[in-house]
């Protein structure tokens, strides 16, 4: 029978190192907890209707903010960071003014991804611990991703509400592991953003009102993917030619400049998503998005999401004097 470990120490050293082993580019450990100060934020934030059409994100509030309402007992909340960075890829979207989607959505969809390497770390360890009551998560539950990646010092919350590393920028996904078991927990990080204020000058919407502080419902993230209905005329030129989500926020982040590279290639944008011109994208049709998108988040928009994205940024790219956010500009200040 294989020995388990005897202390915390010993188990979290154990379970840190099989996670990088299946790939995964950091890991923390945080002490479960009720989320007061992100409650109160929450709250407020959904007081001030900022969550748009999202009436989902009322539901289960109880949920978000407590672990213990998602696992019974729970103890650590174990969250997980995987890199989607290709340096290539984000030059050839800098010089483009053909229609872009997020480059977190040209892969292959990070739920099943990271699902599948976050089981694996489950059976691991019940393997190391024993049996283990948990759950494992990839932004499809009520789980405050970001604040537990804070918490368990992956990085700090950035002034655009991205969590950034100093050495993976922000171009990552999240996951985590609510268990009933305890480990020896991580410090946060501190905040490295200084008076910096590049995501909050260029976002073309004022999605970010204060530093810290998004409001959802300006968001081109938002109005390209969640929202169902039509986008409100005085967002739709500051779309530019966003088809599907928005990085002008993360694109301009000077932590982002050197970003390290990912390594997991189904996370890496398909050929055949990339460097398309409007005329290809406006005579999509229902069968060829089928085929382009299988098993991507691009779904989540919709095929007539999609179609009303790229009427929008048809229109703004055959303006005579369209005037984009000029991200490459942006990069070139000291």
């Amino acid at each position: 029978m294989t020995r388990l470990p005897k202390n915390t120490t010993e188990r979290t050293g154990l379970i840190r190192r099989e996670a990088l082993r299946l790939g995964f580019d950091a890991i923390g450990f945080a002490k479960a907890r009720r989320l007061i100060e992100e409650e109160t934020r929450l709250e407020q934030w959904l007081k001030e209707g900022r969550h748009g059409s999202m009436q989902w994100m009322e539901n289960h509030f109880d949920k978000r903010v407590d672990p213990g309402k998602l696992v019974p007992g729970a103890k650590s909340v174990v969250s997980v960071m995987m890199s989607y960075h290709q340096p290539d890829l984000a030059g050839r979207q800098l010089s483009s003014e053909k229609p872009k989607i997020s480059k977190y959505a040209m892969g292959e969809d990070y739920h099943i991804v990271l699902k599948e390497k976050l089981f694996e770390l489950f059976a691991f360890a019940e393997q190391v611990i024993g049996k283990v009551e948990g759950r494992v998560f990839v932004d499809t539950a009520p789980v405050l991703d970001k604040a537990w990646a804070v918490e368990s010092g992956i990085g700090w919350m950035g002034k655009h509400t991205n969590v950034l590393n100093r050495d993976w920028g922000s171009w990552y996904f999240l996951g985590e592991m609510i268990l009933d078991a305890e480990f020896e927990y991580d410090e946060p990080m501190a905040d490295h953003c200084g008076t910096c204020t590049r995501c909050i000058d260029a976002c073309p919407t004022d999605a970010i009102y204060e530093p810290y502080k998004v409001d959802g419902s300006k968001c081109i993230s938002y109005l390209t993917i969640e929202l169902r209905d039509e986008v409100p005329v005085k967002y739709q030129e500051q779309m530019g030619e966003w088809i599907f989500g928005c990085d002008i926020c993360q694109d301009v982040c000077p932590w982002n400049r050197k970003a390290r590279s990912g390594s997991e290639e189904r996370l890496f944008a398909r050929p055949d998503s990339a460097d398309r011109d409007i005329d290809y994208w406006e005579e999509l049709d229902l069968q060829e998005y089928r085929r382009l998108f299988r098993k991507s988040a691009v779904k989540r928009a919709k095929f007539d999401g999609l179609q009303r994205n790229i009427r929008i940024a048809g229109a703004n790219l055959r303006q005579p004097d369209r005037k984009f956010v000029n991200v490459a500009g942006m990069l070139k200040k000291p």
